[in-house]
């Protein structure tokens, strides 16, 4: 008791600080496909240094634990922004226009005082890159861009960049240029929006070859769908200590091994898969280097003190797992993404944060470290103001998570899941499918699909309940459909409008 009212008392203590004198500045750097343990530190790729990611969560703290609520570009930045699940915000997939009178959090920054500056991907609704409210500097660019010699769409002009010149480091550039020539007596916001490490992927030329010999790291649930037609199923029986369950795989995860998001016919065959795996890496070293400019920059001008950065992926990235790659599902490594965050005065550096995250506690975050919780209705994260006081103190107990199908990918059905600390159970929407149940703590892989055993139906019923609660509560029982119009590729859809 007496630990909680010291607790409570020093939270209100900070918020009342940051209310009304220090406005601490906010970096928020975006990587794009960022694998959640691709990183040096966590020992998971050997060979693969990312020494400015590992300053980062040894000057801070690296969150384990954190989720997206759905693994596809466009739904996860706009949950980002407006601190809201996709049903909620309606922004779907990659095609969905921004609903009309969506307020995003920038601009509640702006209004009150902050100087806000946009670089990079946007990446939603598909339709330019014109400005867009609540950023007093905008650079961006159409859809996904390119990683070399791109134009990009600075305040309003189209601007094109020099010949050699790479995406990351140009993006870095810019954010360093603004930062030096902002107003010193305002506090700052920037976000630093990366189109790395999105395929195709493409790194910079310093970092071609690096990982030539680097090992390449196969999952054991790769070989979970193999036929004998697959390139890998002579590798099917490598040893798995975690249970197997053959028979419960979804039919949908076995047909898209064999497709565009498969290992066995990866973009139409167009690359193969240990080439995939090191180029991947390599482009991932251009986002290591602008994380390190970044950090350099606030040290040198003597801002570590005021200032919050937070690093995280978009979404995930599967390589091999379920013989998938992309996101999109509800697999671990799809929902899960990258989190560190630096902020002296509330964070210990060097910790390790268990509590689960989410890509929607941003917004409110930001809010409240500005001083203005409260000031966007509608909000369905939480502020990480708590956890970043006491890790100890009471938080979530599960992640929900929603995908929903696209025109453009249809082999991977509309999916609502829920994770708790131990159990994932996965909903597959609109298909003639068995759903999925795993015991992450004893299948860490999500190899033994749990559906149908007796002794874990009480659970599985829980769990189901628990989503289907989610989706009343907050606004998710009906899909939210758009008007949307795909470009006319009869060659791969076999059919037009």
């Amino acid at each position: 008791m007496k630990k909680l009212l010291f607790s409570l008392i020093g939270y209100l203590i900070t918020v009342t600080v940051f209310a009304q004198s220090e406005r601490p500045n906010i970096i928020f750097i975006l990587s794009d496909d960022h694998r959640y343990d691709f990183m040096g530190f966590t020992g998971a790729v050997e060979g693969l240094e990312t020494p400015n990611l590992d300053r980062m969560a040894q000057n801070g703290a690296y969150f384990p634990n954190a989720f997206v609520t759905t693994a596809l570009c466009s739904p996860s930045r706009a949950s980002i922004l407006t601190g809201q699940y996709a049903h909620k915000h309606t922004i779907v997939d990659n095609s969905a226009p921004v609903p009309e009178g969506t307020k995003f959090f920038p601009e509640i920054l702006q209004k009150n005082g902050y100087q806000t500056a946009f670089l990079g991907k946007w990446h939603m609704g598909d339709a330019d890159d014109n400005p867009r409210a609540g950023f007093d500097y905008w650079l961006s660019f159409r859809g996904q861009g390119v990683y070399n010699n791109p134009t990009f769409n600075i305040n309003g002009e189209q601007v094109k960049q020099p010949e050699g010149s790479y995406t990351s480091d140009l993006l870095t550039d810019y954010a360093i240029e603004w930062l030096d020539e902002r107003d010193e007596e305002k506090p700052f916001f920037v976000y630093l929006s990366h189109k790395a490490v999105h395929a195709e992927f493409t790194p910079a030329e310093r970092h071609r070859g690096v990982h030539e010999n680097t090992p390449v790291v196969t999952p054991p649930s790769m070989y979970l769908t193999a036929t004998k037609d697959s390139p890998y199923f002579s590798d099917r029986e490598m040893p798995i200590t975690s249970p197997v369950n053959y028979q419960d795989i979804p039919e949908w995860v076995r047909k898209q091994r064999y497709s565009w998001h498969g290992v066995d016919h990866m973009y139409h065959g167009a690359i193969p898969f240990d080439e995939f795996y090191k180029l991947y890496l390599e482009t991932l070293l251009g986002i290591d280097e602008s994380v390190g400019r970044v950090l350099d920059w606030v040290e040198e001008n003597g801002l570590t003190e005021s200032t919050m950065i937070i690093y995280m992926g978009d979404n995930g990235f599967s390589f091999g797992e379920h013989g998938l790659i992309d996101k999109r599902h509800a697999y671990e490594e799809s929902m899960k993404v990258p989190f560190l965050a630096q902020y002296p005065k509330m964070i210990q550096p060097g910790s390790t944060n268990d509590n689960i995250v989410m890509n929607i506690d941003l917004a409110p975050t930001f809010l409240e470290l500005a001083g203005l919780a409260g000031s966007k209705p509608g909000i369905q994260g939480q502020s990480l103001f708590p956890i970043l006081n006491d890790p100890e103190n009471q938080w979530r107990d599960k992640v929900f998570y929603e995908y929903y199908w696209e025109m453009a990918y249809p082999s991977t059905p509309t999916i609502f899941a829920v994770r708790t600390d131990r159990y994932k159970y996965i909903f597959n929407h609109g298909v003639w499918d068995i759903n999925e149940l795993y015991d992450l703590k004893n299948d860490p892989y999500e190899m033994n699909n749990l559906i149908r055993s007796e002794a874990h139906q009480e659970i599985a019923k829980r769990l189901r309940d628990d989503v289907f609660t989610w989706l009343e509560n907050t606004g998710g029982e009906q899909i939210p459909l758009k008007r949307i119009s795909y470009p006319k590729r009869d060659h791969i859809y076999q059919r037009t409008y």
